[in-house]
């Protein structure tokens, strides 16, 4: 069988097979009231705080550090999802919230069957699939087994070690304006990692907020990391979340995955390191 493909295109969910075990998930970062107000017919909701990420101080692993894997198994749980299940996972800002995260984390537990909506929840909504306010009850199951992140994962001692090595690249998914010190409207300074590229998440986009084609992307990442091997190329954000944006183009377009460092600049901004303040 072929591999899945990371995207799903919004015209293909009415073709789904609807005897499948598919569980969708909206993913859409603190928008529960819109959740509640209108999501997608069948869809449940995770909330990027309190279901994605296991949040404490962010000096030590940034504003959205990865659950416990115990934690993730129970969410996957409740959600009624087995490891034979189909997840469709969306959110309503092409993926950048928390689908792409969500993506990540089941990949790297080794689930299989996980595709985010392109466009998400309004390319949907745009192409005739149902919405509802109605309460929806996820399936009762058993226990998800998870023994480990498997997807590779960086940490803030290796970025400093390596971050200026030619052999290495760091991408910093951020916009251009908070990679160059110029604002910052979350975290407590402006700027970045000394030898992080910016190359922004949302230029894995078109003008409609759909992805580009997996040749473009596939041509622009090449062209980008030159010959930097696949397992020295680490993506960061502001916390772990867009960085997911990135990689999950990256394997639309049939590129090796590369580390995320989920602690990303909000955990390298607290701990007194070497930044760039305005370029």
């Amino acid at each position: 069988m072929s591999k899945l493909s990371p995207i799903i295109n919004p015209e293909d969910l009415s073709s789904l097979n609807l005897n499948e075990d598919i569980v969708m998930i909206d993913a859409s970062a603190g928008s529960k009231a819109r959740y509640e107000e209108q999501h997608l017919a069948g869809s449940l909701f995770v909330d990027v705080n309190n279901d994605l990420a296991n949040i404490g101080d962010f000096a030590k692993g940034g504003r959205h550090p990865l659950p416990k894997l115990d934690q993730f198994a129970q969410l996957l749980q409740k959600l009624g999802i087995t490891e034979n299940t189909y997840v469709i996972v969306y959110d309503d800002k092409n993926g950048s919230n928390a689908a792409a995260r969500l993506w990540w984390m089941l990949r790297s537990i080794g689930h299989k069957k996980v595709q985010v909506i392109d466009g998400g929840f309004q390319a949907a909504v745009k192409v005739g699939f149902p919405t509802t306010n109605q309460t929806e009850i996820p399936k009762s199951v058993g226990e998800y087994p998870i023994s480990s992140w498997s997807l590779p994962l960086s940490d803030i001692y290796e970025v400093e070690e390596v971050a200026k090595h030619k052999e290495y690249m760091v991408i910093d998914v951020r916009d251009a304006n908070r990679y160059a010190g110029l604002t910052e409207p979350i975290d407590t300074i402006a700027g970045h990692i000394p030898g992080a590229i910016n190359i922004p998440f949302t230029e894995n986009l078109n003008e409609e907020g759909h992805f580009l084609s997996p040749d473009v992307l596939k041509e622009k990442y090449i062209a980008a990391l030159a010959t930097i091997k696949p397992e020295n190329v680490i993506v960061h954000c502001g916390s772990g979340i867009t960085a997911c944006h990135t990689l999950l183009a990256m394997d639309y377009a049939g590129l090796p995955i590369p580390k995320l460092y989920v602690g990303s600049w909000s955990e390298w901004s607290r701990n007194n390191k070497e930044m760039i303040l305005k370029s």
